[in-house]
């Protein structure tokens, strides 16, 4: 991926401090001074006719997250009848116990103001060195120590078969799929940077292609062919280079190379059914990236409802509502599926200040009238028509958040009888993060307590995960770092969550509690 040192990095305000960008699937996590803001922008939807949560009526925490969010006025503010019964057991109880202690030994750690430091300046250097004793594909004791820590907290493997073990072990807690993304960025000299320029001939389009293009392209075909029925593939046009960085900025259609290789990767995925996810990053480029998803919505979003392509939109940004209703009313009139991706935002420390929403609740407001009109297929007080008597078209959505009480809400309105439950609805958080929310899905899908569903759908969880060698990881890695020190509520959170449920999996086998 291309660093983004092309772009400038604007000062934040204190709500929104401590802001860490996900470029690999725009996820971002906040710490303000008034408490933990979590964000996350990738999630996923299923190969064909997936929906995510209709359940029973929501327990009083979704009623209540329901309730405040009043921004689409004649939307679903509460669902009535019996509330769902929350789990008796810890939604955690479906995690191995492996992948409890290693979570909870890196939570541990990122939430330590003695260990952390050091941890992450070791990290950095791992992630930036060309020294060979520093670079884990050519040290073997290096590599085999991040694999079993980090590397296998938070990727999935560096081969076609460590990714698909560690894809039917997520399926086997009960995820249903993943969200897949190559993990290899391409990183630009400030040299490079500052000389961007059309180069689709000559010595340099040569370089490009063989060094950036290339690269990438064979990347994310095998991550298309890795991707399993149920799973999502991400997709970050600018980890293509250069000749991809300067046409998105002066809005440009694709250059020929860059092209031939898009096309190649959306034909692939459409004869396997795996949708991609092309990713939303800096309003610098964000426009050509619009222009780009549009255009390839328009040819491989066809089916009614099911949509191959989908574009990702930040609802911190003021101008999100406004865009994406810009989008349907295109996809309403030239007969095509939206696919959606909903997030709250990635670049808070690149993106100019005056473009993202003024506070933590502006945002949540969006994010959840936005969530709440494309889940009802209804246009609202916030995702307004952009014109009278238009009708909302078929979308295929995407949510993604670490917020539970957003996740609770979406669960909540998928269930009331303004939802459209033919819309293909699906919710996913990173590997290694916010398990507890993730877990809650997968544990309300295995139907326990008693509890059996007489409506709806099962909920639908996923995880957003990388792949590659160690040292191609090592900035994935690195940013995931970053983002629980800046997340540290969140990661404390985390921690005691982990360390609760090692506790109660030890009384458990004391028999001093219940399984």
């Amino acid at each position: 991926m291309v660093r983004a040192s092309v772009l400038s990095r604007s000062s934040l305000l204190p709500i929104y401090a401590n802001t860490i960008r996900h470029p690999q699937c725009g996820l971002y996590a906040l710490s303000s001074r008034n408490g933990l803001h979590q964000k996350l922008r990738v999630v996923s939807t299923t190969r064909r006719r997936i929906h995510s949560s209709s359940t029973r009526p929501s327990p009083p925490a979704e009623q209540s997250a329901l309730a405040a969010t009043a921004s689409v006025s004649h939307l679903p503010t509460e669902v009535p009848g019996p509330s769902l019964p929350m789990a008796k057991s810890a939604p955690l109880s479906v995690l191995p116990l492996s992948t409890v202690l290693r979570n909870l030994a890196t939570t541990s750690i990122s939430s330590s103001p003695i260990l952390l430091p050091p941890s992450l300046a070791i990290m950095n250097v791992l992630a930036h060195s060309n020294q060979p004793l520093l670079n884990p594909d050519k040290n073997p004791l290096l590599r085999w120590f991040l694999k079993k820590t980090f590397y296998a907290q938070f990727c999935a493997g560096e081969n076609a078969a460590e990714v698909r073990r560690t894809i039917d072990s997520l399926k086997k807690i009960g995820f249903t799929g993943v969200i897949l993304g190559y993990a290899r960025e391409i990183v630009l000299t400030d040299a490079q940077t500052q000389k961007l320029a059309a180069c689709e001939e000559g010595p340099v389009a040569e370089e490009c292609v063989r060094n950036e293009i290339g690269p990438w392209a064979a990347g994310t075909l095998e991550t298309v062919r890795l991707a399993q029925p149920g799973d999502f593939v991400a997709l970050k046009f600018t980890g293509a280079g250069r000749q991809a960085l300067y046409a998105l900025k002066n809005r440009l259609p694709p250059p020929k190379h860059l092209r031939k290789a898009i096309d190649e990767i959306c034909a692939l995925a459409a004869e396997r059914d795996v949708p991609l996810l092309f990713d939303a990053e800096q309003m610098t480029v964000q426009a050509g990236i619009d222009d780009w998803t549009l255009e390839y919505q328009r040819k491989y979003n066809k089916i009614p409802g099911h949509a191959l392509i989908y574009g990702t939109y930040q609802a911190y940004l003021k101008s999100t509502a406004k865009t994406l209703a810009e989008h349907l009313a295109v996809a309403a009139k030239e007969d095509f599926t939206l696919g959606v991706k909903l997030v709250r935002g990635a670049y808070l420390g690149s993106d100019p200040r005056h473009i993202i929403h003024d506070t933590k609740a502006d945002t949540d407001a969006a994010y959840n009238g936005i969530a709440a009109s494309l889940i009802c297929r209804q246009w609202g007080s916030v995702l307004k028509s952009p014109e009278e008597g238009l009708k909302f078209p078929r979308v295929s959505i995407l949510l993604g958040s670490h917020n539970l009480e957003s996740v609770r809400r979406a669960r909540a309105i998928r269930d009331s009888e303004k939802a459209d439950r033919t819309t293909e609805l699906a919710i996913a958080q990173l590997q290694g993060m916010a398990d507890e929310v993730s877990c809650e899905l997968v544990y309300a899908s295995r139907q326990r307590d008693g509890y059996v569903r007489d409506k709806g759908d099962v909920p639908k969880a996923y995880k957003y995960i990388v792949w590659g060698t160690t040292g191609e990881c090592m900035k994935y890695l690195l940013r995931r770092a970053h983002e629980n020190k800046d997340a540290v509520a969140r990661t404390r959170s985390g921690r005691d969550a982990m360390w609760n449920e090692v506790k109660r999996r030890f009384r458990t086998s004391l028999g001093l509690a219940t399984a």
